[in-house]
């Protein structure tokens, strides 16, 4: 059995407005910092899988995402897989 380090990157869909992201944008462009814009706030989560492949590590992370990590109707999210030596 292989082991894999999952990081899953979550934010908000771009059609949900991020109330979080335009309260730090705010705060930005009240500091001075007008050129940073579309600011967008968002979690990160690892987790260590074990599975025989890279396939079922991404299949088995991705139904976690679905059913319980992220909310698949107001979230998009991002899996990157490494397989630990």
């Amino acid at each position: 059995m292989k082991q894999f380090k999952g990081k899953v990157s979550i934010t908000l869909r771009e059609n949900i407005l991020d109330v979080q992201g335009k309260t730090i944008e705010h705060a930005l462009h009240s500091l001075n910092y007008n050129d940073l814009t579309h600011v967008r706030i968002g979690k990160y989560v690892e987790v260590l899988i074990s599975a025989e492949n890279t396939e079922i590590a991404q299949a088995r992370l991705s139904e976690a995402c679905n059913q319980l990590i992220a909310n698949p109707i107001i979230e998009d999210y991002k899996i990157i897989l490494e397989e630990i030596k």
